[in-house]
């Protein structure tokens, strides 16, 4: 649908996860400028309007929010007002409400602009010394134990960084379960408090960081980010018809180009294929 020029836009807004000079000059504007904030408690969001000295009007919108205030919203837009959205820190969408309006703005064809800013994801996994090239956000998991266990039972043979945020008061049982469940040597790091006066972060196995965190109630207060390393992988053995299709390959193409064929044929990585084929040669 394309964009109608005379309507407002929406602007997704990222404020800081703890400390205040974080926000960066662009969303201060976007906030100055824009002729309604939509906060997920404008109560909280009144202190950091304060501090920058905004005094745009905002209305509540959060996860609770019904229909009607989505459409209200959408409507000021579509009438030309610009509107900024915010949660109560950091980035919103991640875990955080806006996912309902941003997908009837962009199927109306409303302008979404995205302000960068600060994220607990990012700034919890920038620094956390766990592989960055592949990670799964998961949220918060399950409360209940039965239900948490199950989502961790899904996600332990993943190659991939996995990440959470979880509660202060279910930090030992979170902990606990991931040790239970991808077992008690895995490598995990646990972010507090992010930019915050008594930022930590403890790193280690999941059974040492367990114990760090019991022993230690002041490392059960705050808002966490609990990173756990990928799991090793487990090589598929390269059966004779792998073997017979890569000595076709070879006759024909190099080793990495052969492995690179083998692999989207077979669904084996490609590094196992061009291991095996160094050790033909």
């Amino acid at each position: 649908m394309t964009t109608t020029s005379s309507w407002g836009q929406l602007y997704i807004v990222a404020t800081p996860i703890g400390n205040l000079s974080d926000m960066v000059p662009r969303a201060i504007e976007t906030l100055q400028q824009v002729s309604l904030i939509a906060a997920e408690d404008t109560r909280h969001s009144a202190r950091l309007m304060d501090y920058f000295q905004i005094a745009t009007p905002m209305t509540a919108y959060h996860d609770f929010s019904d229909n009607d205030k989505t459409e209200k919203l959408i409507s000021s837009l579509k009438a030309g007002e610009d509107i900024a959205l915010i949660s109560d820190a950091g980035t919103p969408l991640i875990s955080d409400p806006g996912y309902r309006l941003v997908q009837v703005a962009r199927s109306e064809g409303i302008r979404v602009v995205p302000i960068p800013g600060a994220c607990a994801l990012i700034a919890a996994l920038s620094a956390s010394g766990l592989p960055t090239d592949k990670f799964r956000f998961e949220g918060f998991l399950p409360a209940k134990a039965t239900a948490r266990v199950k989502t961790l039972e899904s996600l332990k043979s993943s190659d991939a960084t996995l990440v959470f945020y979880e509660a202060p008061h279910r930090i030992v049982a979170c902990l606990s379960d991931i040790a239970t469940t991808f077992g008690d040597q895995r490598e995990v790091v646990v972010a507090r408090e992010l930019t915050k006066t008594y930022e930590t972060f403890l790193s280690g196995t999941v059974a040492e960081v367990a114990d760090k965190v019991q022993e230690d109630t002041n490392q059960q207060k705050g808002e966490f980010v609990v990173m756990v390393g990928p799991g090793e992988q487990k090589l598929t053995e390269i059966d004779s018809d792998t073997e017979r299709l890569m000595g076709y390959l070879l006759e024909e193409l190099p080793l990495k180009k052969a492995s690179v064929i083998a692999a989207k044929y077979t669904g084996l990585k490609k590094k196992q294929l061009y291991d095996w084929g160094l050790n033909r040669q």
